[in-house]
């Protein structure tokens, strides 16, 4: 009777194991097509393993409060060559023999048959442009040449002071599609003729810290923002505070009511910042400058105007001290000063978070009370985030909280 295995199945995308929370089913027991037989539990919910097909439990292999890996064989069934028919599921007996196929016979020795594997100059082994899947499809072996880099690569890459991300540019002829010396050089020879300048020192600080910031998975959530209340009460206010002020005001009062969104992940802590301290990206000439506004939290608009003036017209003529740009727990930038409607700012790689602005525009906005559309000045306001630290459905009541302090510009 062909045997049918219990496979630990992929229950999420981002899931590669699961804990046996209990069993459904023992040994001896008939089962039904899409049976619960096992409950697991993963780092998000608790779920069930379900049976293919009908048959009866010859094999538990799972034990309760035990964590499997996907593709893991969990117990096995005894099933009819008729099940296997009707179901057209892999049996015990057809992955044994996938993973162990019979020797092909002896073919005419030929130039293109007589394939060899051999270490090349970069110390890489040859091998084959294409390997059969289990399923008999050609699969390209690119992923993994491409991926690889020789230690005589990477010399020349130090030498040169080049990062991976540099040469995503250069078309591999390697084995796999792996990029090589030559093929690196050769990109270097051709851009020689293209007119070129030299980055300055902030421009390449300012590619380092993107770089580093896009090794995490950062994601960008954004809301329509409705600007009448808070224009006309700036306005009416002597001196009349920076629309940036505002925005810097409402957005640490809200991460001071849920520290933990702008909170670092250091192993397995979170940090939560000792301070809301927060930096106000300023457009330079090649580059930019984070100067950050400290104690944000602590003191009202009014409070705030003669500090941020200071610190902001410093950064402009780029007279700001190292300190004047450290500690900040999370960034603001008003991209909107660009007449750009939508952006997804990165946040730098020591913050979690940054808040973005873009340009306000009239638009016709409902009125409930009236019953119809009315002018309305709105601007996007979007928040960029480690996903690590914060999720979706938190970034999104922390985005709404700023909006909704913002509605209230006179308590700021």
């Amino acid at each position: 009777m062909p045997t049918v295995p219990i496979f630990m199945p992929q229950l999420g995308e981002s899931i590669a194991e699961a804990t046996i929370v209990r069993l459904l089913a023992a040994v001896g027991d008939t089962v039904q097509p899409d049976q619960d037989i096992i409950e697991v539990e993963t780092n998000k919910a608790v779920m069930s393993v379900t049976t293919l097909c009908r048959g009866t439990v010859t094999e538990i292999r799972a034990k309760e409060g035990v964590s499997y890996t996907v593709g893991t064989v969990l117990g096995l069934l005894d099933v009819t060559a008729e099940e296997v028919a009707r179901t057209g599921v892999e049996t015990q007996e057809a992955l044994e023999a996938l993973r162990n196929p019979p020797p092909l016979a002896a073919a005419p020795a030929s130039k293109e048959a007589n394939l060899h594997f051999a270490l090349d100059d970069d110390g890489y082994e040859e091998a084959p442009a294409v390997v059969p899947s289990v399923k008999g499809l050609p699969v390209p072996m690119g992923t993994l040449g491409a991926h690889y880099i020789s230690p005589r690569m990477r010399v020349r890459m130090d030498d040169l002071g080049l990062r991976e991300a540099d040469i995503s540019a250069v078309v591999g002829t390697g084995t796999g599609g792996r990029v090589t010396v030559e093929d690196l050089e050769g990109f270097l020879d051709y851009l020689e003729a293209w007119p070129s300048t030299h980055a300055s020192p902030m421009r390449l600080a300012v590619a380092d810290a993107m770089r580093r910031s896009w090794t995490r998975p950062l994601a960008t959530v954004g809301l329509p923002l409705l600007m009448d209340r808070l224009i006309e009460y700036r306005r009416r206010q002597s001196p009349t505070p920076g629309l940036t002020l505002y925005l810097l005001r409402a957005f640490a009062l809200a991460l001071a009511e849920a520290p933990a969104n702008a909170g670092y992940l250091i192993g397995e802590k979170i940090v939560h910042p000792r301070s809301f301290d927060i930096g106000v990206a300023v457009q330079v000439s090649d580059g930019v400058l984070v100067p950050v506004l400290r104690k944000v939290d602590q003191k009202p608009v009014a409070e705030l105007i003669g500090e941020y003036e200071d610190l902001i017209g410093r950064a402009r003529v780029r007279n700001v001290t190292e300190n004047d740009c450290k500690g900040g727990i999370a960034t603001f930038t008003n991209f909107g000063t660009f007449g750009l409607t939508l952006g997804t700012p990165i946040p730098l790689p020591n913050e979690t978070l940054i808040l973005g602005m873009g340009a306000a525009v009239k638009k016709p906005v409902w009125s409930e009370q009236t019953g119809t559309f009315i002018p309305a000045t709105e601007a996007a306001l979007v928040l960029t985030f480690d996903h690590r630290v914060v999720d979706g459905g938190g970034a999104g009541v922390l985005l709404n909280r700023v909006a909704e302090l913002l509605q209230s510009p006179e308590a700021l």
